[in-house]
C-alpha cells in the first residue's frame, strides 16, 4: 500500500512546512504548531501557556478579534486554539481558492498577537470556570492528582495543564507577550498544509506569510527531575457530594523515541483498548459488571510519560475494582499475551491507520505527530513491519518491568472514604 508521501521543506528561517495533496474535497486544512505548550510554564506563572492559546487569537496588530473572526467567517473558516504539554496549535480548513488569505490571517495570529487588554482581563474569569469545573469532576481531579504524585508539582508533567486559581490571576497582558516573544518564533513552528492544492504551491504560500518572519531559537524541555518510584503508592480525595468515584491508576513509563515504543503500545492495547476495553474491559465492566468505563492508555511523550488506566465505578466496588486491576496486571506480568491476542492487536493498530488518515486534518495530525517525534515521513508506511516484528516475549517482559501492582500509583476521587492498600 504507497504511502502518504507527504513534502517537508524548511525555510531559511527554521519554520517548517510539511504538505500533502489530497483531492477529496475542494478544501484544505490548515495546522499550525507552535513549541509553546505547558512544559514551558513557569511555577510563578503555571498555566500560562493556556492561557497563551486562550487568547492569541483575540486580536492581532492589525486586526480586532471581531475583525479577524469576520474575515475567517466570511470564507466559511473556523480557527481552534489547544494546547498540550508541548505545543500550541492553531488549526483551520477554508476552500482551496481562500488558502492565501486565510493562510495571512493564521500567520497574522501566530507572528503578531496583540493580547488586547481588555481580551486579556476577560481571560482569569473564563479560565477559572474552567479551573473550579475541573475541581468539581472527580475525573479530572484523580488524573491531576495522578499526574502530581507521579512527577511531582516541579515537573512539567506534574503540573495542571490550566493551572491554579492563584496561578492564572498572576498573569497579565506584558507576561503573556513575554512568552509569545520567547516561544513564538520562526524555528518553532511547523506548519502541515493538506488539501487539494500541491505540495509546492502550499510551501510556497507559507513561505510567502512566514519567510521573513525573524526570532530566536525554541529550545525544548527533553529533561526534568521527576520524583523517584516509591513503590505503590495509594490516595484518596473525597468528594461526597458526587454520586460516581473515579479511579486514576498509573506508572510513568517511556518516552516516545524509546525503541521499545510498539512493544509497550501493543503491550496497552491488550490491556486497556482491544476489542470491547481489553482484558481489564472484560473482566471489569463485562463479566464483573462493576465499572461504568475502563480503559488504559499509553502517553508517551519527548519525557518518559504514563501508562494510565482509567476506571468509573459505584463508591461500594472501588476496592474490588481496583483489585481487579492489580489481577489483570498480575496475569500479563507473569504469563504474557497470549497468541490471539498479540495477533488481533497488531491487526486493530495496524488497521486503525488508514481510519486516522481519512480526513484532512486527521493527515494533518499525522504529519504534526511524526514530525514532533522525529518519526520520518515514511513513518506510515513503515509502522506495520514495526508492530509484526514485536514478539509476544517482548510485551511479557515490557509487563513484568513497567505495570508491575506494586509499583502502582493509585488515585480515587468521589464518594469512597474507605482505605486502599
Amino acid at each position: 500500500m504507497p504511502g502518504l508521501a507527504p513534502t517537508r521543506e524548511v525555510l531559511a528561517n527554521g519554520v517548517t512546512v510539511i504538505a500533502k495533496k489530497t483531492s477529496t474535497t475542494p478544501a484544505v486544512t490548515l495546522l499550525a504548531n507552535l513549541r509553546a505548550g505547558t512544559v514551558h510554564d513557569t511555577t510563578e506563572h503555571e498555566g500560562l501557556a493556556h492561557f497563551v492559546s486562550r487568547t492569541i487569537d483575540r486580536g492581532t496588530e492589525r486586526h480586532s478579534a471581531d475583525e479577524l473572526a469576520e474575515q475567517l467567517d466570511s470564507r466559511g473558516g473556523t480557527l481552534t486554539t489547544s494546547v498540550t504539554r508541548h505545543t500550541l496549535s492553531l488549526a483551520c480548513t477554508c476552500l482551496v481558492e481562500d488558502l492565501d488569505e486565510v493562510l495571512r490571517l493564521v500567520g497574522e495570529i501566530v507572528m503578531q498577537p496583540a493580547f488586547p487588554a481588555v481580551e486579556v482581563n476577560r481571560g482569569p474569569g473564563e479560565i477559572i470556570t474552567l479551573i473550579r469545573q475541573d475541581e468539581d469532576n472527580p475525573g479530572a481531579v484523580a488524573v491531576e492528582a495522578l499526574m502530581s504524585t507521579l512527577y511531582g508539582r516541579a515537573h512539567p508533567y506534574g503540573r495542571r495543564l490550566r493551572g491554579t486559581v492563584e496561578r492564572v490571576e498572576r498573569i497579565d497582558r506584558p507576561v503573556l507577550q513575554r512568552f509569545h516573544a520567547e516561544r513564538g518564533v520562526p524555528e518553532g513552528l511547523s506548519l502541515a498544509v493538506v488539501g487539494d492544492i500541491e505540495p509546492a504551491r502550499a510551501i510556497d504560500a507559507a513561505r510567502s506569510v512566514f519567510g521573513e518572519w525573524r526570532g530566536g531559537t525554541a529550545p525544548e524541555v527533553t529533561q526534568a527531575p521527576r520524583l523517584p518510584t516509591k513503590g505503590r503508592q495509594c490516595h484518596v480525595v473525597p468528594m461526597m457530594n458526587k454520586s460516581q468515584t473515579d479511579v486514576a491508576y498509573g506508572f510513568v513509563t517511556i518516552a516516545r523515541q524509546d525503541a521499545s515504543y510498539h512493544v509497550y503500545s501493543l503491550m496497552n492495547n491488550i490491556l486497556g483498548q482491544y476489542s470491547l476495553g481489553g482484558r481489564l474491559g472484560d473482566s471489569i465492566r463485562e463479566q464483573q459488571g462493576m465499572a461504568y468505563y475502563v480503559f488504559s492508555s499509553l502517553e508517551a511523550n519527548l519525557m518518559p510519560g504514563p501508562l494510565v488506566i482509567r476506571a468509573g465505578v459505584s463508591p461500594a466496588n472501588v476496592a474490588r475494582a481496583v483489585a481487579s486491576i492489580d489481577t489483570e496486571l498480575r496475569k500479563l506480568g507473569d504469563s504474557g499475551p497470549t497468541e490471539q491476542e498479540l495477533v488481533e492487536s497488531k491487526q486493530y493498530l495496524i488497521g486503525s491507520m488508514p481510519r486516522t488518515l481519512e480526513t484532512n486534518m486527521g493527515i494533518a495530525t499525522y504529519l504534526q505527530t511524526a514530525e514532533f517525534f522525529g518519526l520520518g515521513l515514511d513513518y506510515d508506511v513503515r509502522m506495520p513491519d514495526l508492530l509484526r516484528a514485536v514478539t509476544s516475549e517482548q510485551v511479557h517482559e515490557a509487563a513484568r518491568h513497567a505495570i508491575n501492582p506494586d509499583n502502582a500509583t493509585v488515585v480515587v476521587a468521589g464518594p469512597f472514604e474507605g482505605t486502599l492498600s
